[in-house]
């Protein structure tokens, strides 16, 4: 895994991040936590993990959290994992594996053998339902959980996309975009646990608006 950077987008887990980061300790891989310039709070609970790679972001997002990261890593290979620890680092050694002769492999809690998830509600269930059969439908992506940013790549692939979305949109223009460019990439089963600490940085509503709208820009820029 020495050819793999974590990408770890954080913002206010102060509680979380530093349990996170000593269950990741002994990965033979580089970590790089994605933070931006006033998380202070969060900075100074990690001031002891000195083989972390910090990077403040250059504009505020999770979108732009993650496009950082990974135009900055220095590895053939990325993942992203978030901070709040419901994502499983058990997996990673089966995506990087997947990963040699495709450019992408997504994690999904609704594969049914071996997916699952602590940390759903009945409404981020329905959206991601909702919004992955739209996915299919409308791109054929041919994924199960479109909305899962637990996802392990090639850097070289990732470059081919300009991925723009600054914020929870990135979640649809990345495995859109990847189809459209004829990206290799397959979804494998993933277990979300619960979050160690914190609430969850969605708005569903909101959010969900804008990912719908994100869709159906992108649909009709096919056209």
């Amino acid at each position: 895994m020495k050819n793999l950077t974590l990408i770890i987008p954080t913002k206010k887990e102060s509680e979380s991040l530093p349990i996170f980061l000593r269950e990741i300790k002994n990965l033979n891989c580089k970590k790089m936590v994605v933070l931006q310039t006033d998380d202070n709070e969060t900075l100074d609970s990690i001031k002891d993990f000195s083989e972390i790679e910090i990077y403040k972001q250059k504009k505020n997002g999770y979108g732009n959290a993650l496009i950082e990261g990974i135009k900055n890593c220095q590895t053939e290979y990325w993942s992203i994992i978030n901070a709040d620890g419901s994502m499983d680092p058990q997996y990673l050694n089966e995506m990087l594996e997947n990963c040699f002769d495709k450019d992408f492999v997504f994690g999904s809690r609704y594969i049914k053998v071996g997916g699952g998830s602590d940390d759903d509600t009945i409404v981020t269930f329905v959206g991601n339902k909702f919004f992955s059969f739209l996915g299919n439908f409308m791109f054929q992506l041919n994924l199960t959980d479109i909305l899962y940013t637990y996802v392990l790549g090639k850097k070289s692939s990732f470059e081919k996309l300009n991925i723009i979305s600054k914020d929870f949109r990135f979640c649809v223009e990345f495995p859109i975009k990847a189809k459209k460019a004829n990206l290799k990439f397959i979804d494998l089963p993933s277990h979300e646990r619960a979050r160690i600490g914190g609430k969850k940085k969605v708005n569903a509503i909101k959010d969900g608006f804008l990912i719908l709208f994100e869709m159906f820009r992108l649909f009709l820029k096919n056209k």
